[in-house]
């Protein structure tokens, strides 16, 4: 029997930049009904290739074979027209807008010729939604919602405008472990429906959990397309990386020393009056990671951005090395020893419009040797970003290239690589290993712990409870601005930590 002709093909098609070969004539197919996982590293070519599906590029070579036939993807709007959805990694949402809004923009129903119909349109968006089980409110603004919903919405916003192909970029890195069991069910639900799937992701737990097909991209090539049912996680990370990745990071018992960081009631409220931290308590001592668990939205943003100086706290007490920091300045906290891997690193991490050489001197800039006699001194911040770049693998064609062009997970690694060259006494680890391949992971991971064990105090914000199990020395549990609960992960599954984090008073809990 003749193979069916699948919905999608990408045959041979090479994409280059300056000084980087981003496709080299890399072939794929999509059946009908299937998802297929593309998987590499980060900066190995596969959001470049879905961006030419989705025509925000051209291929230099090759061509795309939709149902059999040869079709130039010259624009976005070809692409929809074709049924091809894409939902970013970064969410192209309009915050202040509904969601109704966002879903018809650009293609607003008219009533009459020249009023928007929006009786019509909010119907339609409710009867998608329901039909998928998305549960969405479509007068919810969008900076109403979580980051799960929002997601969702962008979901929906290529199923409105009549999706059978969908390519989910990262769709995983900022949800929580919930929101991400939700994700794989509506993809189950999808393509039960007969869309058809392609997936881009370094989670091999989803990919063995949720896909039919992985293509595996390493540096711009296929390495092997392998049926999901037929391999293993570690065949997986091997062929990724090119070598054996273990899944458990090696570590010594830790031996804490005195407190670095002394947390004491501290509360915060926005100007509505509104607490979002209530009375939070913690400590974080010398030669240890104390890992946050709970769900996206119980005070982990705000207890980074008062630590960190980015917002004020009502009352209470934030002790650095003994000193009061709480109503210091960022630069202030920041000269007092401490490190800060932001969460968002495009908004408080970068500035994506300068070099990766200007960004790895964003807070010591104006210190000796980078400035002299009050002006910069380039050689001086050029050698220390090669030196960065060399240490950390941030993969970049040049240090001169801008920040803004670099794959997410070496974005990362060069935020890192900043904030470890400091030499920080107190180190903030917001989502550090978010959107990252399983090889950055590994070397994320262990970057953290050695800097455990060169004595600082390391602070391990993550919705990955994994990642929570397998580095931290110590598990404090947020709920509702309060920390609930603190347990040892040796003494803890995912399951306990699981309904901790909803609430639930269990554990080593402190009443």
């Amino acid at each position: 029997m003749a193979a069916a002709t699948p919905v999608v093909e990408l045959k041979q098609i090479t994409k280059r930049f300056p000084g980087i070969v981003a496709n080299d004539s890399i072939s794929i197919k999509l059946q009908k009904g299937e998802i297929h996982a593309l998987l590499g590293e980060n900066g190995a070519g596969k959001s470049t290739l879905m961006n030419i599906l989705f025509g925000l590029y051209q291929p230099d070579e090759g061509h795309i074979e939709i149902n059999g036939t040869p079709t130039p993807i010259d624009s976005p709007n070809k692409a929809i027209e074709l049924g091809i959805g894409m939902v970013h990694q970064h969410f192209k949402l309009v915050q202040p807008f509904t969601v109704t809004e966002n879903i018809i923009l650009g293609m607003e129903p008219a009533k009459g010729g020249i009023q928007i119909d929006y009786k019509t349109a909010t119907e339609k968006v409710k009867k998608l939604s329901d039909q998928y089980g998305f549960h969405i409110d479509p007068n919810a603004k969008i900076e109403d919602i979580s980051v799960g919903m929002q997601q969702r919405v962008e979901i929906l916003k290529t199923l409105y405008r009549g999706a059978n192909i969908l390519i989910f970029d990262e769709p995983t890195a900022v949800l929580t472990p919930q929101e991400i069991s939700e994700l794989i069910e509506i993809m189950r639900r999808l393509v039960a429906e007969g869309k058809s799937i392609i997936l881009i992701t370094h989670k091999l737990k989803e990919i063995m959990s949720v896909s039919d097909t992985v293509t595996i991209i390493r540096r711009g090539k296929v390495i092997d397309t392998v049926t999901t049912s037929e391999t293993t996680p570690f065949e997986l990370a091997e062929k990724m990386v090119g070598r054996n990745v273990s899944f458990k990071v090696d570590k010594k018992p830790a031996t804490p020393g005195e407190k670095v960081v002394e947390v004491n009631g501290v509360t915060v409220k926005t100007k509505e009056g509104v607490t979002l931290l209530d009375g939070m308590t913690f400590d974080v001592r010398r030669g240890e990671i104390v890992g946050v668990a709970g769900v996206d939205g119980n005070g982990q943003t705000q207890i980074i951005e008062a630590l960190s100086g980015l917002r004020k706290i009502d009352s209470g007490s934030i002790k650095l090395n003994g000193k009061e920091i709480g109503s210091r300045t960022p630069r202030e906290i920041s000269e007092s020893g401490l490190g800060h891997i932001p969460e968002d690193r495009h908004k408080h991490g970068l500035v994506l419009d300068f070099s990766v050489s200007e960004n790895m001197v964003l807070e010591s800039y104006y210190k000796q040797p980078y400035t002299k006699r009050g002006f910069l001194n380039f050689r001086a911040i050029n050698d220390l970003a090669k030196r960065l770049v060399e240490s950390f693998d941030v993969r970049t064609p040049s240090i001169q290239t801008k920040a803004r062009s670099l794959s997410g997970g070496n974005q990362q690694k060069a935020i890192i690589a900043r904030e470890i060259n400091k030499n920080p006494d107190f180190l903030i680890a917001a989502q550090p290993t978010r959107g990252l391949d399983v090889g950055a992971i590994e070397f994320v991971q262990t970057q953290l712990i050695k800097q455990r064990d060169q004595g600082k105090a390391v602070l391990l914000v993550s919705f990955e409870l994994d990642e929570i199990l397998n580095v931290s020395d110590r598990i404090i549990v947020v709920y509702e601005g309060k920390v609930i609960g603190e347990v040892r992960p040796e003494e803890t599954n995912d399951q306990e930590l699981g309904l901790m984090m909803a609430g639930s008073r269990q554990g080593g809990t402190k009443e």
